[in-house]
């Protein structure tokens, strides 16, 4: 089993560059897909207010023990249920969560993904993708709108107080432990194709070169 871990910040283009490898190998059903965004803590528990204030981009938010005891269930050849969350109430679904299959291949994508030292422990190739912030905020703007319900003037709080500040404390120091970084995103095309080959090979047990 290959454990990919794919990390960068707010809508650097890290969920295109997963499903752009997967397209590549052409694995289909043999890649499982994980997104962290799903293992944030469950707040159920508190008010929709108390919700509204948690800190959602530092890396505590993340249930990552949670994450990693998935991992070791998928390592052993076990199935396993990820929660879904839903971001227009902070809170994790009651009824419904995600079917994960024991592959060839995982891949894990998330702001956090190499941030946790447990985590990237578990990890067998580490990706950053790398973004310009401009580029990345109006992508996240767009995404929260759209798919969150959220409101611009929220946006450009939460982006001011938490998302910029724990992008400069945590997801960008985390770039020293990529094995690879794919500046741009989905937009480059050689890195995405250079991800896919690095995997065949070490799936196939090749020494990966450089060549």
């Amino acid at each position: 089993m290959l454990i990919i871990g794919i990390a960068g910040g707010t809508g650097s283009g890290k969920t295109t560059v997963a499903r752009s490898v997967i397209e590549r190998l052409g694995a289909g059903e043999e890649v499982t897909f994980i997104s962290q965004d799903n293992y944030y803590k469950d707040h159920s528990h508190l008010s929709m207010a108390e919700r509204g204030a948690i800190n959602y981009d530092h890396p505590f938010a993340f249930d990552n023990e949670l994450l990693i005891e998935h991992l070791k269930q998928l390592k052993s050849g076990q199935a396993a249920h990820a929660p879904v969350y839903d971001f227009t109430v902070h809170a994790r679904s009651t009824t419904e969560t995600t079917l994960l299959r024991p592959n060839h291949i995982i891949i894990i994508e998330g702001l956090h993904v190499l941030s946790d030292e447990n985590l990237r422990q578990h990890l067998d190739i580490k990706v950053f993708v790398d973004t310009d912030p401009d580029v990345r905020i109006l992508r996240r703007v767009l995404r929260d709108i759209e798919e969150r319900g959220r409101t611009i003037q929220s946006i450009h709080q939460q982006y001011l107080t938490t998302v910029k500040p724990m992008h400069e404390a945590f997801i960008e120091p985390s770039k020293k432990y990529a094995d690879l970084i794919i500046p741009e995103g989905g937009h480059n095309e050689v890195g995405i194709q250079l991800l896919a080959v690095l995997t065949e090979k070490y799936l196939t047990g090749e020494k990966w070169t450089g060549a």
